[in-house]
């Protein structure tokens, strides 16, 4: 079983910079692969990123890659994605997921474990 609370969302003009965290409580993190996925109003959940238990591969959407780099702390149980040269197109609710399977994936259904949501908001 592993619990996951995302922060540091906040509100942040276009072209700035944000980080999230992800704290993880339960035994098994340093073996998940995490991922962090968004969501806004009226719409699907959308991949974001995605990294193997030991940061060894990463994995990200299209509409992030070279702005937005995911990374893990296994002594501290926490994951974060450092958001750069934010556009108001990123405004959503961000997700922070656990997989037990050590495979990197974008499927929201792959993903076991979830936490609240933390909300970005880019003003233009």
């Amino acid at each position: 079983q592993v619990q996951l609370v995302e922060s540091g969302g906040r509100l942040v003009q276009a072209g700035g910079s944000l980080r999230l965290s992800c704290a993880a409580s339960g035994r098994t993190f340093s073996t998940n692969t995490m991922g962090w996925f968004r969501q806004t109003p009226g719409n699907a959940r959308e991949f974001v990123a995605t990294i193997t238990w030991n940061g060894g591969s990463t994995y990200y959407a299209n509409s992030v890659k070279g702005r937005f780099t995911i990374s893990r702390d296994n002594a501290k149980n926490t994951v974060s994605l450092q958001m750069n040269s934010l556009k108001p197109e990123d405004t959503a609710v961000y997700y922070c997921a656990a997989r037990t399977a050590n495979i990197l994936s974008s499927r929201e259904s792959d993903y076991d474990y979830w936490g609240q949501g933390t909300q970005v908001t880019v003003s233009s």
